[in-house]
C-alpha cells in the first residue's frame, strides 16, 4: 500500500468517525474535571523552599525512599523530581 493510499484510507476513517459522533454530543472538558497535576520540585528547589534544608539532605531522603520522587530521563543520569506534597508531609508541614 502506497503512502497516498494510506492517507486516503485515514481520511475516510476520520470522516466515518465524524458521522458517527456528532460534535454537539461531545462536551468540552472543564478545568474542574481534570485532576490537578502534582507539583514536582528539583533537589535545588526543595533546598530553597525549606530554610536549613540542604541539597545533600534531600538526596539522602530520596536515596532512603523517605520522600516520593520520580526520575525524568533514563537511568541514574535522570533528573530527580520530588513531589512537593511528600516533602512537606515528611517535614511535618501541609502538603
Amino acid at each position: 500500500m502506497k503512502l497516498n493510499e494510506k492517507n486516503e484510507l485515514i481520511l475516510q476513517i476520520a470522516e466515518l468517525l465524524r458521522q458517527m459522533i456528532p460534535v454537539e454530543d461531545v462536551a468540552p472538558a472543564k478545568a474542574e474535571d481534570k485532576p490537578s497535576m502534582p507539583e514536582l520540585l528539583t533537589i535545588k528547589e526543595c533546598a530553597a523552599l525549606v530554610p536549613g534544608l540542604s541539597e545533600h539532605t534531600v538526596r539522602q531522603l530520596v536515596k532512603r525512599d523517605e520522600i516520593a520522587y520520580m526520575r525524568s530521563g533514563a537511568g541514574k543520569r535522570g533528573k530527580i523530581l520530588v513531589y512537593k506534597s511528600s516533602l512537606m508531609k515528611y517535614l511535618g508541614g501541609t502538603g
